[in-house]
């Protein structure tokens, strides 16, 4: 039996169809149709993939922003029109496509795919924290993941500094530790630079670089010490454009894991395996890591 995956984002959607193992079977990328009243897009890239020769049972579609598990819609999602909320329904899409739909939030779906595909196989409680665009997050339990009626472990909206938190200032895992607070912490500096151009320069020695990067990755220590204390891991894989970049981020985080981090037991850290591909090959467990199956 096969499953059709969809990574629904703000700039490109990516669908697969992949087998119970989690082998991508097939793959189609586009570009997000956001100036488009309606999802149209999305539905025409699930037909075409739920009409491939190795004919999908069920359908996961991970999108960015929280989801309503008794009501099968999306709740909130940002980055995507508002005017397709109502279309981004179970019921309605499964109906437009021909076959069950399942909606996940995108960070939950990728800690499915890196616990029982990726970095976190062979350990039962796996916690993954994307550092990109924004900073978001999924956590397994005995293998299981935390949902309730809706998703959990929206831990980029942790404040962490409560100090700038009371003067209004960036002060949460996601406005001190994503791609987006690295291009916000660079001008600050003086520095013209993209995420991206701040990471090559300082890869390459850049001592300017070097002093942004030192306040993204000291934001990103104490995140992560924070989802380790909330959910006693025994792994953080950490993923995202940004997090993937584990020469420059992981000693930091390392060191305050040690440091700072629950006592008495130690905490793994990992770079994400799957990379990008995490949440469409997170739709292969889906089903088990909602039970708790091996």
């Amino acid at each position: 039996m096969s499953v059709l995956s969809v990574d629904l984002g703000g700039t490109r959607m990516r669908g697969a169809v992949l087998d119970e193992d989690g082998a991508l079977l097939h793959r189609d990328v586009r570009p997000t149709p956001v100036a488009d009243a309606t999802p149209a897009g999305l539905v025409d890239l699930m037909r075409e993939l739920a009409g491939h020769a190795s004919r999908p049972s069920r359908a996961i579609v991970g999108v960015p922003g929280r989801v309503d598990h008794r009501e099968g819609r999306l709740d909130r999602a940002p980055n995507l029109p508002p005017s397709w909320a109502p279309h981004l329904t179970e019921a309605a899409l499964g109906e437009a496509v021909g076959v069950p739909v399942r909606l996940v939030n995108d960070a939950d779906l990728a800690a499915v795919g890196e616990a029982y595909f990726g970095a976190g196989r062979g350990f039962s409680d796996v916690a993954y924290v994307t550092l990109s665009t924004g900073v978001g997050g999924g956590v397994l339990l005995g293998r299981r993941l935390l949902v309730g009626r809706r998703s959990l472990a929206e831990v980029g909206h942790m404040v962490i500094d409560r100090s700038a938190h009371a003067r209004g200032e960036p002060s949460t895992f996601e406005q001190l530790a994503s791609g987006r607070a690295l291009a916000r912490v660079a001008a600050a500096h003086g520095l013209a630079l993209t995420g991206r151009e701040v990471v090559e320069r300082a890869r390459a020695g850049d001592a300017a670089a070097l002093r942004v990067l030192d306040e993204i990755r000291a934001a990103a220590a104490i995140g992560v010490r924070d989802v380790a204390f909330a959910f006693s891991p025994e792994i953080v894989v950490l993923g995202g454009g940004l997090g993937l970049n584990d020469d420059l981020l992981h000693p930091a985080i390392r060191a305050h894991l040690d440091a700072e981090g629950p006592p008495a037991m130690r905490v793994e850290l990992a770079r994400a395996a799957l990379g990008d591909d995490a949440g469409l090959v997170g739709a292969a467990a889906l089903e088990r890591a909602l039970t708790g199956a091996a």
